[in-house]
């Protein structure tokens, strides 16, 4: 497969996906406001040895909902996931989850199993997995953006968004020739939506660790930069602890699969077992 981009009717939308590579089918699930082309470096490193799936969440981009104002969960998104996989392919398919796709990634192994059959749970946005204390900073901090979305409008929830994950936009190293994304008006768009609706579905989830069967193949990842109190990065410690094994370093903070394509690639494929061809 490669070049493919098609859709699959879900209940109440429609979800666009692309298809590039081949391979182990691998399933990339992106943060934020990021839709199917948040990922193209990322995928250019990783389509050699996978055939990646990468599609827009429900609300964003491509895939608009029937119902612009119905809530949307983090379990729905899950299931509009499982849509697109068995799209894709019949058997367990590899899964790589940022932020709130790392939530989403959880949600389909515990929703419907046999869908994923290893998924990379980078920093998952999932406040149930942290201590009391934890969450309630952890709240705090999302309610904060969401204030900053309703009085001074999306730009300021972005740069909010930001801090509260420790990036700094203007000051934050790379990798030479990454593609840079400027908020057009279809990404600004997109963070209207993340900010409007999503916020409010990661604020409402339910999702708690023992929700995460101890025998499923999760590999927890943190950005090497990230840190260390961010409430992103402390859940995905506690899956690591939940699920008794270590929590892998990835290339950059949290959004490392933009800032380090290549090496966030690699990292993925060491953590798959998996060596690009380049290393071998």
């Amino acid at each position: 497969m490669g070049g493919m981009d098609t859709s699959v009717k879900v209940d109440g939308a429609r979800i666009h996906y692309d298809v590039t590579g081949r391979g182990p089918v691998l399933l990339v699930a992106q943060s934020g406001e990021g839709d199917a082309d948040r990922t193209v470096d990322l995928v250019g490193h990783l389509a050699g040895r996978f055939t990646v799936v990468t599609y827009d969440r429900r609300g964003l981009s491509r895939s608009r909902p029937d119902d612009p104002a119905a809530p949307v969960s983090v379990r729905q998104h899950a299931d509009d996931a499982a849509a697109v996989l068995r799209q894709v392919t019949d058997a367990p398919a590899l899964m790589l989850g940022l932020s709130l796709g790392a939530a989403i990634g959880l949600h389909l192994i515990a929703a419907h199993p046999g869908t994923v059959g290893t998924l990379v749970a980078h920093e998952p946005i999932a406040p149930r997995f942290l201590t009391a204390a934890e969450q309630a900073t952890a709240r705090a901090d999302l309610e904060s953006v969401r204030r900053a979305h309703r009085e001074q409008g999306w730009r300021a929830a972005a740069a909010r968004v930001a801090a509260v994950l420790g990036i700094d936009p203007h000051a934050q190293e790379t990798e030479p020739g990454v593609t840079q994304f400027p908020f057009t008006e279809a990404r600004a768009a997109n963070f209207e939506f993340f900010l409007a609706n999503d916020l409010a579905a990661v604020l409402a989830d339910d999702l708690e660790l023992h929700d995460v069967p101890k025998a499923a193949h999760v590999i927890p990842a943190v950005g090497r930069t990230s840190p260390s109190d961010g409430f992103d990065y402390l859940a995905a410690q506690a899956l690591a602890v939940h699920l008794e094994t270590p929590a892998r370093s990835f290339a950059g903070g949290h959004n490392g699969n933009l800032t380090h394509p290549r090496a966030f690639a690699e990292g993925v494929c060491e953590a798959l077992e998996i060596r690009t061809a380049a290393r071998r």
